[in-house]
Formats: C-alpha cells, sequence, structure tokens
C-alpha cells in the first residue's frame, strides 16, 4: 500500500491518510468572523480526501490579524460565527479539522493581497498600531511597530490560551501554533527582529522562551484528546537570522514539552531573504529536524505530483505531507493521487458515482445517509 494513504497519528489525532491541508489565508472575515466564503471554501475542501484540513491563521487578539479581512477567535462573536461554519462543514464530512491560532506582530494591518498587501498605518481606514519583539519595521520605510512590554507578553499569551480553549470548545481535534513565516512568535526566534535586551531576547535560550512558553500554555490548556503541535520556518534564508540549527534545537524542546510533530516550512521573516526555490525544496529541512531532534514532521512547499509525495515518505524524510496552492488548483487532489497510487479515499455519498470507469475502491462513502 503506498505510505501516502497509510494511518498516521498526529499526536492524539488518528488521520486517515497522510495527506494535510495547509493553513490559507482567505481574507474573507468580517470583524474576525467566518463568512460564507468560509463555508464554501471548507466545505470543498473538507471533501478531497485529506487526512485532516487545518483552517487559515486565525488570530487570537484583533490587533494580532495579517490584514483586516482575516480570520479571528479572540471573542464570543469570533467563537459563534465559526461555530456555526464547522458545524455545517462536518454535517457532510468527518475529516479531522485543526486550526492554526497566530499572531501576526509587525506583519499585521495589511491590505488584502489582491488590493496590494501593502502596510496600512494607524491613522488609515483599517490600520491599527503593529506590535512586536523590537520596535523594528518589517519592510523598510514601514510605521514601525511597538516594542513588547512583559505585560503585553503576559497578555498575548493568555490570548493565545483562550482561543485555544474556544477552538477546544468547538470541538477542533487540532491546534497549530503558527511560530513561522515572520509573525510574531518567529519574531521573538530571529535575531534579525528580535534585538530585546531582558529575558526574552539575546540568547538562543532566550529568543526561544515566549514561543515555548505559548506551547506550554496552550498544551495545558486543553485536553489530551486535542492535538497541539508547531509550524516553523527552519532558516530565514538571511545571513545572521534564524538557522536550521536553531531550528532544530527549537523542535528537540518542543518535543520534550510533549510536541508530537513539526510542520516545517521556511522565509517570511525578511524581505532580503533569498530562497532557493525548486520542487519539494523545504523537504530538506524537514528531512533534518525528523531525524536530528528525532521528531515527527510534515514537510511542505512545491510538493505537487503524488509520485514525489510518495517517494519522500518512503525515503523517510518526513511522515505527512501538507499540500496548500495545489489543493487550491485541485480540490480533488488526494482523489487523484489515489488512483495513480492504487488507494481509496472517502468522499461523500452523492460524489461515489464520480468514480472512474476501470476503478472499483478508489472511493468510499464518507458518511451514511442517516448521520
Amino acid at each position: 500500500m503506498a505510505k501516502l494513504f497509510e494511518k498516521w497519528n498526529l499526536g492524539s489525532l488518528e488521520l486517515e491518510n497522510r495527506i494535510v491541508i495547509a493553513p490559507m489565508c482567505q481574507y474573507s472575515a468580517q470583524d474576525g468572523q467566518a463568512s460564507s466564503w468560509h463555508l464554501m471554501h471548507l466545505g470543498s475542501l473538507a471533501h478531497s480526501g485529506a487526512g485532516l484540513l487545518i483552517l487559515e491563521a486565525t488570530a487570537v487578539t484583533p490587533e494580532g490579524r495579517i490584514s483586516w479581512g482575516d480570520l479571528g477567535l479572540y471573542d464570543d462573536y469570533c467563537e459563534a460565527a465559526l461555530e456555526n461554519v464547522i458545524t455545517e462543514v462536518r454535517r457532510y464530512s468527518s475529516m479531522p479539522l485543526a486550526i492554526q491560532l497566530a499572531h501576526a506582530g509587525r506583519k499585521a494591518s495589511t491590505e488584502k493581497p489582491w488590493r496590494g498587501g501593502k502596510q496600512i498605518v494607524p491613522s488609515q481606514d483599517h490600520g491599527w498600531q503593529t506590535v512586536a519583539p523590537s520596535a523594528i519595521a518589517f519592510h523598510e520605510g514601514d510605521h514601525p511597530p511597538v516594542e513588547l512590554t512583559l505585560g503585553d507578553i503576559a497578555d498575548i499569551k493568555k490570548a493565545f490560551v483562550e482561543s485555544a480553549q474556544r477552538a477546544s470548545r468547538m470541538g477542533f481535534q487540532g491546534i497549530e501554533i503558527h511560530a513561522a513565516h515572520g509573525y510574531l512568535l518567529h519574531q521573538f526566534l530571529s535575531p534579525l527582529s528580535n534585538k530585546r535586551q531582558d529575558q526574552y531576547g539575546g540568547s538562543l535560550e532566550n529568543r526561544m522562551r515566549f514561543p515555548l512558553e505559548v506551547f506550554a500554555a496552550v498544551r495545558e490548556a486543553v485536553d489530551d484528546d486535542v492535538a497541539v503541535w508547531v509550524r516553523i520556518s527552519a532558516t530565514d534564508w538571511v545571513e545572521g537570522g534564524w538557522t536550521l540549527q536553531e531550528g532544530i534545537e527549537f523542535s528537540r524542546r518542543l518535543k520534550e514539552l510533549g510536541c508530537p510533530a513539526i510542520h516545517v516550512s521556511s522565509g517570511g521573516l525578511d524581505p532580503k531573504q533569498n530562497i532557493s526555490l525548486g520542487a519539494g525544496y523545504q523537504v530538506q529541512f524537514a528531512e533534518k529536524i525528523k531525524h536530528e531532534a528525532q521528531i515527527e514532521t510534515i514537510a511542505v512547499g512545491l510538493i505537487t505530483e503524488p509520485e514525489q509525495a510518495e517517494e519522500i515518505l518512503q525515503s523517510d524524510k518526513a511522515d505527512a505531507i501538507a499540500l496548500a496552492r495545489a489543493v487550491l488548483y485541485d480540490p480533488h487532489w488526494p482523489w487523484h493521487a489515489a488512483a495513480k497510487l492504487n488507494a481509496s479515499v472517502k468522499c461523500p455519498p452523492q460524489y461515489l458515482r464520480s468514480q472512474p470507469r476501470g476503478f472499483t475502491n478508489l472511493l468510499q462513502s464518507d458518511i451514511t445517509e442517516s448521520r
């Protein structure tokens, strides 16, 4: 049997296969609240046949949103709107759902990407004052963030906990903590964005302190049957920045705190990054972290073909494969992968008749009519 379609345990969460739909921002929320777009989008992906669907980066505070259209989980209105959406999705899909909790830090207060994606300053509509470990702007000429005080840091940690508890109440089976792509927790990790002189800056131990505290606090705040893991950028791709070796050490420390896996991405911290793009360009980082930190990894980044995904798993370079743009382009990517690799996937009973001629067990019913 193809390894891509073997079951996989992500902590307490048992997945039907090793295909993970990565978080992808939709910039379609209103005041942090999920909209009808989210019902359409998530409903489509929940029928993809993947093993796990992770919702987009969801802010733990209003100021932690990347853009004014970002999803949030910081108040009762956000919770109620999102619960309405996922309740409907679950009516017709048994796919496990996870949520990525995030704070954008200095990369917050931006316009939607299709409107340019530039920073919106506090004096403009849809803009607000950003915060960060240090008062260093992301782009030269940007309105700078305000350096977080120790009290602010404690408040943000509390916000992560409260959002995690909201997610747990809604029945999310997994929580991914976003410490990648130049957002707040990554900003604490990287010496390029963290110039603090207190216990949260300077040495690697100090720079890891806040992200580790957030993970530990979230892990403690939810029941054991909710899996909690972390997405990291393995490198900044900038000289003098966060390195793979530091990422390995961070992963070791997370494992000690009960983290079952690391979702391994890269970059996003500094506009000067020089990324060597190519098919599966980040798999090397997932492989290194898997073997040197002795922790399971999810590989992501320009993994587009089923045979490519299968080779990564068969070669023990990672334990699962995450898809983002590829599954937006082809929401039935797992169906087509199963056809190529002689496997099967679950689908809604309404779609069973779409099974191509010559296949007998490619598509299997996800739910019963009476459910």
